[in-house]
C-alpha cells in the first residue's frame, strides 16, 4: 500500500471513533426520551384516571409520614373541617383552567383548612387576578363553620434556577410548597401536601375553584426524532 493511503486511512482513525462516540451518545438520548415518553404517558393516563373518580376519604393524619407524592397526586378526595384565617397567595402568569382565562396573572389563594380529624392543611381555594390582593369587593370568604369540601392532592412544587424567591412574611410565594407555607401561618400539624378545591359553578366573586393546572407537556417523541434525525445525519 503506498505510503500517501496508508497515511490517509491511518488520519481516519480518529475522527471515525469520534463520529462513533458521538453517534452512540445520539441514539442513546433517542431512546432515554423513547423511555421518557412511555413513563409520561403512564403519568398521563394515572392523572386522567384518578381526577375522574369519585372523591374517596383524604387519608388521615397518621399515614401522612408514609405517603409518597407518586401515591397520592392528583387523588380525588374529600374532607370535613374548617377554614382558620389567614391566607397564601401564589404567584401565576396566567390562569389555568378558568372560564376567565383571559384575565393575565394573578395568584391561586391558599387558605388554612383545620380537619375534624386532626391536623391542618392548605386548601387552594382557585385563581383570583392580580386586583384581588388589593380590591375587598373582589373577594370571596370561605364559608364559615365546619364543612365538606373535595379535591385533588398536590404534591409540593419544585423550583428552578428562574423561580422568584418567597416573600413568607407577606405570605406571597412563587411554588406550592405547603410546609413552607405551614411555617408562614403557624399551622398545626401541617399536611405534606396541598388541596386544589373542586370547581363550584354556583360560587361567585373569586377566587374561581377548579384551578388545577392539568396541562402535562409531553414532546418527548419530537425530542427523541431530533436525536435519532442527528444520528442518521452523523451516519450521512
Amino acid at each position: 500500500m503506498p505510503a500517501a493511503a496508508r497515511d490517509a486511512r491511518t488520519g481516519l482513525i480518529g475522527p471515525t471513533i469520534a463520529a462513533t462516540v458521538c453517534f452512540a451518545i445520539l441514539v442513546s438520548l433517542g431512546v432515554w426520551q423513547l423511555q421518557r415518553l412511555a413513563w409520561k404517558e403512564a403519568l398521563i393516563a394515572r392523572i386522567a384516571a384518578r381526577i375522574h373518580q369519585p372523591p374517596a376519604p383524604l387519608p388521615p393524619m397518621t399515614q401522612w409520614a408514609g405517603l409518597k407524592p407518586d401515591d397520592y397526586e392528583y387523588r380525588h378526595v374529600a374532607a370535613r373541617g374548617h377554614y382558620l384565617p389567614g391566607e397564601i397567595l401564589v404567584f401565576r402568569s396566567s390562569a389555568p383552567n378558568v372560564a376567565d382565562s383571559n384575565i393575565g396573572p394573578g395568584y391561586q389563594v391558599m387558605t388554612p383548612f383545620a380537619l375534624s380529624g386532626g391536623g391542618t392543611l392548605l386548601v387552594n381555594r382557585g385563581f383570583a387576578p392580580l386586583a384581588w390582593k388589593d380590591q375587598p369587593a373582589l373577594r370571596t370568604a370561605p364559608p364559615s363553620g365546619e364543612v365538606e369540601i373535595s379535591g385533588l392532592m398536590r404534591e409540593p412544587e419544585g423550583r428552578n434556577p428562574f423561580t422568584p424567591a418567597d416573600e413568607p412574611a407577606k405570605h406571597l410565594f412563587f411554588t406550592r410548597d405547603p410546609a413552607a407555607m405551614a411555617a408562614a401561618l403557624k399551622l398545626q400539624s401541617p399536611a405534606p401536601f396541598a388541596i386544589d378545591l373542586d370547581a363550584d359553578p354556583a360560587a361567585k366573586g373569586w377566587p374561581h375553584g377548579g384551578a388545577t393546572e392539568l396541562n402535562i407537556p409531553n414532546n418527548h417523541l419530537s425530542y427523541a426524532w431530533t436525536w435519532f434525525g442527528l444520528a442518521a445525519t452523523l451516519v450521512g
